[in-house]
């Protein structure tokens, strides 16, 4: 009961920070003089710093160490309680929203999945739309903290498998002496590599709201937009290019910039294995399809299926979701690789989802080991990537992981199935939901999205993000009788 407490005081303190996120919609409500908003948004600040605080004050005297099995319910709790508190100014502020709708649009956006069910983005209050995007940016820092801080130190695959899945050079050498400054200087990067993001989009074409919320939403790989019609209300291949390029760089290994900036040096790319994966999938894919796409006389000409197929892959492929065409009338083969792409394109360490392209390759190098010990059946094959060696027990952790994640998979497909929807939906809903992409094909396709659903499905898809977002290990192992025995 006393650890309990503890959890509980902890998320009190990081409700009482949360609230301060509600300053930068209090500033945008300023700006363009819209006093009801700015009203409403001071209140949601007041309620969510007076129940953290309140939370925190009750709890003072169990103030101390976490173990590991309470560090799980810190981070489930964290992930939960915040977007809920999320979504008081959009109950106060949209009429008819249910706290589900807004639920699920809070999830989306701390989840950087960027699925919606809000419709006539255009008209939104300009507080509203940057307070929806700046949940993803807070949701992308949250990511990269995260995976370099706080599942090695629960031991989720063990310290061995953040090492396992992060670039050559960090195995050689931690990034800084600390875990804390480590995470310190890997938001120095996301930050400056955002603020780089709004003068390139600024200076694309997008004004100023469009540029600061798109770039929020570019870095953390959530794939919101201020407008209904996405990326294809601008129409612009320049700013197409601009959000690929950050895409593109939000996709790798945040570590692996930093090690780029501080030894200036661009080798720090070329030394780390999964960023080489990642990007030459992605970029040889966009050219694929391209082909693909003209073959098919989907478009006329070569270089206009280059466009439109390089958006929307990279988009897709990130777990972005922006889309500048409505690429599911695409012939299926095209729409159904995005989405494969999706689940194992993003580098650990990155703002993307899915399996990792780390885990990834640890499959098809297990794979390969076994094809070996057939043939060879007393050799000696340790794994390596990258030159350096994997040990047996982090392949074991990442073959459960895999074995996890396809199981959700298809348990919340037949669930959705059973609900009523039809399968092309189901499938690709769960599919873009846990591997935190945004659209999928079917009713919830880029032409569309989730305001279709009823309630029902509307929360398995919630708890998909989730899942998904907390490399489904965090989540599911509350709901185990070993984690509640004493």
């Amino acid at each position: 009961m006393g650890r309990t407490l503890t959890v509980i005081h902890a998320l009190g303190l990081m409700l009482v920070v949360f609230s301060a996120a509600y300053l930068m919609p209090v500033a945008t409500a300023l700006i363009y003089a819209d006093y009801a908003m700015l009203l409403d948004f001071l209140l949601a600040m007041v309620w969510t710093f007076f129940i953290g605080f309140t939370m925190w004050l009750l709890t003072r005297r169990y103030k101390g160490e976490l173990t590991i099995r309470h560090g799980y319910l810190l981070v489930v709790g964290m992930w939960t309680a915040m977007p809920a508190f999320a979504t008081i100014p959009l109950l106060l502020m949209i009429p008819n929203l249910s706290f589900t709708d807004a639920y699920f649009e809070t999830m989306s956006g701390m989840t950087t999945t960027g699925a919606t069910v809000l419709t006539g983005l255009d008209d939104l209050p300009p507080a509203i739309n940057v307070w929806r995007h700046e949940l993803e940016l807070l949701g992308g820092l949250g990511i990269i903290v995260l995976a370099v801080a706080v599942l090695p130190l629960l031991g989720i695959g063990g310290r061995q498998l953040f090492k396992a899945e992060t670039p050559g050079p960090m195995k050689e050498s931690a990034l800084t002496p600390r875990i804390a400054d480590t995470a310190r200087n890997l938001w120095a990067v996301y930050l400056g590599m955002t603020l780089v993001c709004i003068g390139a989009l600024k200076w694309a074409g997008m004004d100023w709201l469009d540029a600061v919320c798109h770039a929020f939403s570019a870095m953390g790989l959530g794939g919101f937009s201020t407008h209904d019609a996405s990326i294809g209300y601008f129409d612009s291949p320049l700013i197409e290019f601009v959000l690929i390029v950050f895409m593109l760089l939000a996709v790798v290994n945040f570590a692996t910039h930093f090690l780029a900036w501080r030894s200036k040096s661009l080798r720090m790319y070329l030394r780390d294995p999964e960023a080489i994966a990642s990007l030459g999938l992605i970029l040889g894919s966009c050219a694929g399809i391209a082909f693909f796409l003209w073959w098919n006389g989907v478009y006329p000409e070569f270089a206009t299926a280059l466009r439109h197929a390089s958006f929307n892959l990279v988009s897709i492929a990130t777990s972005s979701g922006y889309a500048s065409v409505d690429y599911a009338q695409w012939p299926i083969f095209a729409p159904l690789w995005m989405m494969f792409l999706t689940a194992i394109a993003a580098s650990s360490g990155s703002t993307g989802g899915g399996i990792k392209m780390m885990r990834t390759l640890v499959l098809v190098k297990q794979a390969g080991r076994e094809f070996l010990k057939l043939l060879h059946p007393a050799v000696i094959n340790p794994m390596k990537i990258g030159g350096h060696v994997v040990p047996n027990n982090i392949v074991f952790a990442v073959l459960g992981f895999i074995f996890l994640y396809f199981m959700t998979i298809v348990t919340f497909t037949f669930v959705l199935l059973i609900s009523g929807m039809d399968f092309i939906t189901a499938f690709t809903a769960v599919l873009a939901s846990i591997n935190n992409c945004g659209p999928g094909l079917g009713s919830v396709g880029p032409s569309s999205n989730y305001a279709g659903l009823n309630d029902f499905q509307t929360w398995v898809c919630t708890i998909a993000m989730l899942i998904g977002r907390l490399e489904v290990f965090t989540v599911l192992i509350l709901f185990t009788p070993h984690f509640w025995r004493r």
